[in-house]
């Protein structure tokens, strides 16, 4: 990336900030002083502010426990975004790892790293995304059967899922498939309605119970590592 932009993203300054400290010979790549705003970089280059080293992260990876109300988006507007809660200098690069509607909550990936999110969301990979799922109604053995066999809905037919029965009004579903309200859609289809959704499980991640909604961590060397896999 251009040098002006590198130095910006470190949180080193304004893009018009960052430009005057180059122009002042105050910036140096790999022990020699450059100039120019437009030199290209990466994260190998050994950049410093005078004496002091300026470090981007090539890759980095948060789980996040997403909170009511907030979106899975990383476009500005009026509502809240999970990349607004994301306290990092990358955070423009930042993005979640698939959606969650605004009203569930619960475990959210979010990464710079567009090649790990592609293979995770790629449908012919068919990673299983599991839900804790409160319901206004009981749930019957029906239901659960209906669940694990595929529901018709308006515009596809359903996977099997696997269902288990954790309550009378609570059922944890998972499902290989992330369409539009899908979740709420397929209990709906069975005459009842989701009360509460919480996504808990997605991949190989599973999530980390301590986070409270709105907070985030980043994710250990092994989960990287499972994620990969």
């Amino acid at each position: 990336m251009r040098l002006d932009k590198y130095l910006a993203n470190a949180n080193l300054g304004s893009r018009k900030e960052v430009n005057k400290l180059i122009k002042k010979g105050e910036i140096s790549v790999n022990g020699e002083v450059v100039k120019s705003p437009k030199t290209d970089v990466g994260y190998d280059d050994e950049i410093f502010y005078i004496d002091v080293p300026i470090v981007l992260e090539e890759f980095i990876y948060f789980m996040m426990n997403k909170p009511d109300g907030v979106i899975s988006s990383t476009e500005e507007g009026p509502t809240e975004t999970v990349i607004d809660l994301i306290g990092h200098p990358q955070q423009g690069e930042l993005f979640p790892v698939g959606r969650l509607d605004k009203d569930t909550v619960g475990l959210m990936f979010i990464t710079n790293d567009g090649k790990l999110a592609h293979q995770l969301l790629s449908p012919k990979n068919e990673y299983w995304k599991t839900y804790h799922v409160t319901l206004r109604d009981e749930v019957t053995a029906a239901d659960i059967e209906r669940l694990e066999t595929g529901i018709e809905l308006k515009d596809f037919t359903t996977k099997p899922a696997k269902a288990e029965l954790l309550s009378p009004r609570e059922v944890s579903l998972s499902i290989t498939e992330g369409k539009f309200h899908q979740v709420k859609r397929m209990f709906l289809a069975t005459g009842n309605e989701v009360v509460k959704l919480k996504r808990t499980h997605f991949a190989a991640l599973t999530l980390d119970e301590t986070l409270r909604e709105g907070e985030y961590r980043r994710l250990t060397e092994k989960e990287i590592k499972n994620l990969s896999n």
